[in-house]
């Protein structure tokens, strides 16, 4: 009680907002209570808090694209509290399912707090439909933690709110500091088919290095496209990753939208690595020879417009090779294509250690 009472004059105690929901044991508090990473776009310029997009670009970009940025792949909100239990309701706009994928990923949100050394899972939020509320954990020792809850990879969020004990209080964290990791890519990069969020790669990457990553990753839609490129040259990143190649057949699309996607960076950021992935091994194309020959066309093709780069003088534009990627088993997807939580782990580390090896970390 008296390290409590030390903590008080130090940390600001919030009282809760008019629409915040109060009981005798527990109180919902809302968005300004909690830090939004994942994203670096004010909330004046988006139509939802929670998009990952501009409202500027719903005219700039196709369709799919902008009803996709309305997921929260890779956004998570972070917390400093007393309480002894942790509470979270949320609404999602979709409530989407999908036949390859657990709900829990889709739609679900994971709980992770700060231990001395670094971001461990505590539990995750079991969706129930459009709304659904979870008691996360209970019964903790009342002391300050720093706690980390990643939002759907593959729908979107309408509004969450953290719950705590009503005798507790809450505090927004600073910002973290330091530049940001940019993702664009497929699918993958959105997190399927990862059976809770915390498991996309993306997510992963954030918690193993204490770097807020920006995921861009639109389901069937990463095409290496002008307006994204737009978009991800204001901002100012460590570095930019590209995972498009799933995306890009046949081959004549990475001819085509390669360098015009990194000289459209280029305009406003000229400095900032750019890094491309090459296609991945799938499963299938071990044995199918269609399917290894339009992913030795489509890494080759990619290969090309690299050197094209590297002999004009392009500067800071790497390729890492994706051989191994997912180990050697074959068992890091779900259907050949798609990621599980094995494959994800194992890509993460893969890609950590890939860009310790090109002295980008």
């Amino acid at each position: 009680m008296r390290t409590l009472l030390l903590l008080s004059l130090f940390i600001p105690f919030f009282l809760p907002a008019q629409n915040d929901y109060v009981s005798s044991d527990f109180i919902y508090y809302g968005k300004e209570y909690f830090r939004l990473e994942g994203t670096s776009i004010p909330d004046p310029l988006k139509e939802n808090t929670y998009d990952r997009l501009p409202l500027s670009y719903k005219s700039l970009v196709r369709e799919p694209v902008w009803n996709l940025s309305k997921s929260t792949a890779g956004l998570s909100i972070r917390f400093l509290s007393t309480s002894t239990s942790i509470r979270v309701k949320w609404k999602v706009l979709n409530d989407l399912k999908m036949n390859h994928m657990a709900e829990t990923g889709i739609k679900g949100v994971d709980l992770y707090y700060k231990s001395k050394s670094g971001w461990k899972y505590i539990n995750t939020g079991r969706p129930q439909g459009l709304e659904s509320e979870y008691l996360l954990i209970e019964n903790m020792t009342e002391k300050l933690r720093e706690f980390k809850i990643f939002l759907p990879l593959y729908d979107g969020v309408e509004y969450i709110e953290v719950g705590i004990d009503s005798s507790a209080f809450i505090k927004k964290p600073e910002k973290s500091l330091g530049k940001p990791i940019i993702f664009y890519g497929t699918s993958i990069t959105q997190g399927g088919c990862a059976s809770r969020p915390g498991m996309a790669h993306t997510n992963i990457i954030s918690r193993e290095l204490d770097i807020d990553c920006i995921n861009l990753g639109f389901s069937g839609n990463g095409r290496m496209e002008l307006p994204i490129a737009e978009f991800i040259s204001e901002l100012d990143p460590m570095f930019y990753i590209i995972e498009c190649m799933p995306n890009m057949f046949p081959s004549t699309n990475v001819t085509n939208n390669s360098i015009p996607m990194v000289n459209k960076i280029r305009e406003k950021n000229s400095v900032a690595p750019i890094i491309f992935v090459e296609l991945f091994v799938s499963s299938t194309s071990l044995l199918n020879n269609n399917e290894k020959d339009q992913r030795i066309a489509m890494n080759k093709a990619l290969k090309i417009e690299y050197e094209k780069m590297l002999a004009k003088g392009y500067k800071n534009i790497f390729y890492i090779e994706s051989k191994n990627a997912l180990g050697f088993d074959n068992e890091g997807t779900v259907d050949g294509v798609h990621f599980t939580d094995l494959g994800f782990k194992r890509y993460a580390d893969f890609l950590i250690n890939s860009l310790q090896e090109l002295k980008l970390l």
